[in-house]
């Protein structure tokens, strides 16, 4: 394979004698890579517990979205009457009185 012509360029190929390797130049070669479950990771930040004050924020946050966006779709001419967020009421499960 020395000197094969790849590419209009000429491959050098050469010979490595073991003594010259260095010993941790294979190491972890078969390690497999596990790719993340971003699915679980995403999962497991949603559903974290918040305090009383985190989930008003939240909500606060939520509700002056969907102003923007009724904004915007008034803005544009469309008739349309947007449905009334639920879930204002924290939940007992999820959220946690004490900080």
């Amino acid at each position: 394979m020395h000197n094969y012509l790849l590419l209009e360029h000429l491959l050098q190929v050469l010979l490595v004698p073991p003594e010259c390797v260095h010993p941790k130049l294979w190491k972890g070669m078969m390690y497999r890579y596990k790719s993340l479950d971003w699915v679980k990771i995403e999962r497991i930040h949603h559903d974290k517990e918040r305090t009383l004050e985190k989930h008003k924020k939240l909500v606060e946050r939520i509700m002056k979205t969907d102003q923007r966006r009724q904004k915007r779709i008034q803005a544009s001419g469309i008739d349309y009457d947007c449905p009334e967020i639920i879930g204002n009421q924290p939940n007992s499960k999820k959220i946690s009185a004490v900080p």
